[in-house]
């Protein structure tokens, strides 16, 4: 759970995950230096749940792709079998979990989506019309463009099976923001790996400020073309 300015939200995040009938769960907050406290808060929900809460403390504020890249190769090193990737602004239903570990262990699926996009699914009615109209957009320009097969193909919430994570070589992807999500179910789909979907509500954050910017836009326009026209995977 990559965190930046989280304070008021990470303590009702891991409250959520503690709460699930799941065995041996395990949360790693990365922390890029928040400036608002939340790499401080996150080490004292660790000292008070200590064989639960993990705390990974970057130095730099380098993109959401670094942070995740960080965590993943951290879970997997401490011998995770499945690692979720999901945000800490509470948009990202944790109830949601015990499906996507259902699916992803009673099917061929190397990773399941949290997906807005499949039946069932929705996003928060507070999002503008301009808002929903561009996340729809962004999932047919990638779709249109890489034929990953997927209705969500810009989705944060994520659970993987280690095997998928070493097989498509999390550790050396470089992109960044949105992206990075497009650049992992890529490299899934071209190693023959099944994507799986399960329906989720996307909430708008209620505390805190999104972190999208132009230049996390642009990047996330350009990465489809990049991967398609000879970026390594």
């Amino acid at each position: 759970m990559p965190t930046y300015n989280e304070r008021e939200n990470l303590p009702v995040a891991v409250e959520r995950l503690t709460a699930l009938p799941v065995p041996d769960l395990h949360i790693l907050v990365v922390d890029d230096s928040s400036p608002d406290g939340t790499g401080e808060v996150a080490d004292k929900l660790a000292a008070e749940l200590p064989n639960v809460v993990g705390v990974l403390h970057r130095t730099e504020k380098d993109g959401l792709g670094r942070a995740y890249v960080a965590g993943i190769t951290r879970a997997l090193d401490e011998g995770a079998d499945v690692v979720i990737q999901m945000d800490a602004d509470l948009s990202h239903p944790a109830e949601v979990i015990p499906a996507m570990l259902e699916k992803l262990t009673g099917t061929d699926a190397g990773v399941v989506l949290g997906s807005r996009y499949v039946p069932g699914g929705s996003t928060a009615e507070e999002w503008k019309w301009y808002r929903k109209a561009l996340s729809a957009w962004a999932n047919f320009y990638v779709n249109l463009i890489l034929r990953l097969g997927v209705k969500d193909a810009t989705a944060g919430f994520k659970a993987w099976k280690a095997q998928t994570l070493r097989t498509i070589d999390v550790g050396s992807i470089r992109s960044n923001g949105y992206s990075f999500q497009v650049e992992m179910n890529y490299r899934t789909v071209k190693k023959g790996v099944a994507i799986a979907e399960v329906p989720i509500r996307f909430e708008e954050r209620t505390l805190g400020a999104s972190k999208m910017s132009l230049k996390v836009q642009l990047e996330s326009a350009l990465m489809p073309w990049k991967l398609l026209f000879g970026r390594s995977v």
